[in-house]
Formats: structure tokens, sequence, C-alpha cells
């Protein structure tokens, strides 16, 4: 006769035992508990076994002795033939079997090694990375200008009171559980608002690349170091001026620059991927195409997420909690699982793709359509192709780095926003030299170079006109 059931998340069915099983003691308590069948067959089928009794009298003993724990074990009867049930209640400590660790994931079981073991160890006992202390750090190593920054955030999200304003910088860390109790500082502490966070994990910067064709083809790129509080805004104003349009239409006389990309939802990507950071492994990477965006963080979704549930209703799973409260009480991020919903919400509203999300070389990619960039390169060129042309000939060139910022920003500035006199007017030396974040001299030197190289034309006076990509 068949069970009902085949073999599941919380289920096992052996045909006879063997004492290697009492490593699905360790996989079974380290996971959501279940229950071991000795006597039924790999299809579901009750064949019996002759020993239950010596069984139920021994595996007591053995599994004490090998993990620690004592199962509820029964015998059951079907058609006369007997057979074992074998209960594992989850546990709120790891559990081994002679001394290795073991998970049940789905319908197999998994030995812990490595990475996976250290996250599984830290999970239980309520650890997480940012939590672990640096012993040679003191004080002196926090700026207290980012804490500031911080304190200004988190009251006008209401989430600290107007008095933190006056409090200590060791005070307010001790109040954000990033000091101990021995004065000793926590690793969120340093990388939230160390003076040089790299000084203490190498891979803490977030790095962006402008590529053309392909991977090999990287234009230009940044790599943003600074406390992690100050890295969002950071990266949204890098992205800004160089790396995204920002379309410029008028609400009556007001004038609107919003990013192709809508803001809140790219912020709350950013955050996601610094405070689901596993900062054991390399730095945070964000790859600008022409057509599409990849975010990539390193680090796996926790047990609990999958791609298929991130965007619905679902428990916060930070990696690091430390470091994901503090950006909770700056208004950064939510605090019960929203923050996807929010980006499907974001996009939904602007008709455009939702994000995807999914877990490749150790970490999560996102990946972000450039629907609005595509559509306007369209409208001004007839031909998406051309964009890979003007690459192709800037490449040819050999440019520097900032000939190439300062170009590829006329260009994209150009595709959007070209036929509106009242905003190529801006497209100054000036203006550029600001939006990038170079000084005027070398914006003038450089534009003189580019148009040497007769890609880029003075349309106008030196008063009135602008720059723009010569055809």
């Amino acid at each position: 006769m068949l069970l009902m059931k085949m073999e599941t998340q919380t289920t096992e069915y052996k045909q006879q035992w063997d004492d290697k099983y009492l490593a699905y003691i360790s996989g079974f308590a380290n996971a959501q508990g279940g229950t071991i069948y000795v006597g039924i067959n790999d299809k579901g089928e009750v064949v019996g076994i002759s020993n239950a009794k010596y069984l139920l009298e021994n595996l007591p003993n053995k599994a004490i002795q090998a993990t620690g724990m004592v199962p509820d074990i029964e015998i059951l009867c079907q058609d006369r033939k007997e057979y074992l049930a074998i209960h594992i209640k989850p546990s709120e400590q790891p559990v081994s079997c002679n001394g290795k660790y073991y998970m049940r994931s789905g319908s197999t079981l998994q030995e812990l090694n490595g990475t996976a073991l250290t996250d599984f160890l830290m999970r239980q006992t309520h650890t997480t990375w940012d939590m672990h202390i640096e012993p040679d750090a003191t004080l002196d190593d926090i700026d207290p200008e980012a804490v500031r920054y911080f304190v200004n955030f988190a009251i006008d999200a209401q989430r600290l009171n107007e008095s933190a304003k006056h409090e200590s910088v060791e005070h307010i860390l001790r109040n954000l559980k990033l000091i101990n109790k021995q004065g000793q500082l926590t690793f969120a502490a340093l990388m939230l608002f160390g003076k040089d966070i790299e000084d203490y994990c190498l891979s803490a910067s977030f790095r962006i690349g402008r590529f053309g064709a392909t991977q090999a083809d990287l234009i230009f790129d940044d790599n943003i170091v600074c406390p992690l509080i100050r890295m969002p805004e950071r990266v949204i104003q890098t992205l800004r001026s160089r790396y995204l349009i920002a379309p410029i239409k008028y609400e009556g006389l007001h004038r609107v620059e919003s990013l192709e990309i809508p803001e809140d939802a790219l912020r709350e990507m950013i955050c996601n991927s610094i405070v689901h950071k596993d900062f054991r492994g390399t730095f945070i990477q964000m790859r600008v195409w022409d057509d599409h965006i990849d975010l990539w963080n390193s680090g796996t979704f926790p047990p609990e997420i999958t791609p298929e549930n991130l965007m619905t209703s679902h428990e916060s799973h930070p990696r690091n909690e430390l470091i994901a409260k503090v950006f909770y009480l700056a208004g950064f991020i939510e605090n019960w699982g929203r923050g996807y919903e929010k980006i499907k919400d974001a996009f939904a509203k602007e008709n455009l793709q939702i994000p995807t999300f999914e877990q490749v070389r150790g970490g999560v990619l996102a990946t972000i359509q450039r629907e609005i960039f595509v559509a306007l390169n369209k409208q001004s060129s007839g031909d998406v192709s051309t964009i890979d042309q003007i690459n192709d000939q800037v490449k040819s060139l050999q440019l520097t780095e900032n000939e190439k910022k300062v170009f590829f920003f006329i260009k994209e500035f150009d595709q959007v926003n070209g036929q509106d006199d009242q905003v190529n007017v801006q497209l100054t030396t000036g203006y550029i030299a600001q939006q990038l974040g170079l000084s005027y001299s070398t914006i003038k030197r450089v534009l003189r170079v580019l148009k040497q190289y007769n890609i880029v034309q003075r349309v106008g006076g030196d008063k009135t006109g602008y720059w723009q990509v010569k055809s």
C-alpha cells in the first residue's frame, strides 16, 4: 500500500536502518524538524523491518552520542508490517553529528562547510557578521560628521528624537548597540561611520562601470569608498551626474529633472545591496549598459527568501542586522520586508518593466531595463544601433578617462534634450564641470581636445551657446 505523501522537506524514507542516517537527525534539527521513517522504500511503500523493537531500544543512545539529541521514536504497523517513525524537533542551537553539521534542504541532506557553515552558525546563535568586535579600533577611527549625517536623517524620518543632536558620538553608538560594554567597536560601527572603511574590509567599496558592446568594452568607471551611511547618496549623485539620464520636462513654470529610473526604487535597491552584502566577498558592482543595468552584491538570499516570493510580503531577514537597523532609523529602508514591494510599485506606476532578481555567482543580481534611455535614443537616431557606432568611434580615439566622461555626458544629455533650446543653453562648460565634479579648467581643456577630434562642437556664442556631439 502506498503512503499518501512522498519525501518532503520534513519527511525521509529509509528501507533499512544504517547508523550513517544519524546525520539526518542533525539535518532536520537544524532546519524545520521532521520525521525519518524506517521500513518504507523510496516509492513510499511500507516494506517493514524485522528489528523494530531493537532499534526502538538502541537508537536513542546512538542519537545522544552522535548528536546530543533524543528523538521521539515510535513503532507503527501497516498490513502487519512494522516500521519506525523517528520524530526530530527543530533546535534553537546548532546540532552536529559526530562533529559535522548538516541541513535539510528540500528533500535532500546537505553537509555544511565553509561560508555556508559560518552563516548557519551565526543564524543559529542569532549573530551576524557586523556584530563582531574589532579589538584594535577606537573612537578615533569614527568620523563624527558621518554620525551627525545619520542623526539628521533619522530625526527627519521621525525615528530619533531632536535631543539626539546634542548627544556625544559615543553615546549614539552605544544606543545603536555598535559599542559593547567594554567600549569595543563592532564592525558595523566601522563600516557605517569609519574614517577609512577599507582598513577593516577591502571589499567595502561600490564600483560603477559604463560599458559599451561587451564586458571588455569598459568606457569609464568609478570606485566609491566612504562610510556606508553616506554611500547611497554618493552612488545616486554619481549615477545622476555621469551614468544615467534625467529627461527635463516642465510642469507649468517648474522645471523637473527625474531620473530615467524611479529614484526611490533605485535608492532602495542600492541600500538593499549594501545591507545584504556579504562583506567577506567582493565589492558591490553596478554595470551600466546602453539598454540595461546590472546591480550585483555578494551573498545569496537567506533560506526563507526565494526570487519567486521576493516581491510579495515577507519577513525582513537582513544579513547585517546592525547595519540594517541604522539604515532603517535613517529612513533609508523599510523594516518589514516591504522594500521590494515598493520597488515593484514604483516601476509599475511609471509603466516600466519591473526589475528581475536572481542568484548568480554567489550573489544576488538585479537587472533593470533602461527603457526610457533606449526609447529616446530611437527617437533621436531612428536606430539604437548607432549607439554602438559612437562607442566604437570613441574607443578608437583612445580617450583619457576624463575625456570619455565629458564626451558621454554631452552625448547622453544631447540625446535626451537636444531639441529643447531652454535646456541646451544650460550645457555650458561650467555646468559640465559642476555635474562631473571636475574643475572648470579641466573641462575647458578636455572640450578643446574633443573639438580637435571633431566629435563635439560648440553651438552659439560664448555666453548663450552650448556643447553637443557632432554628427
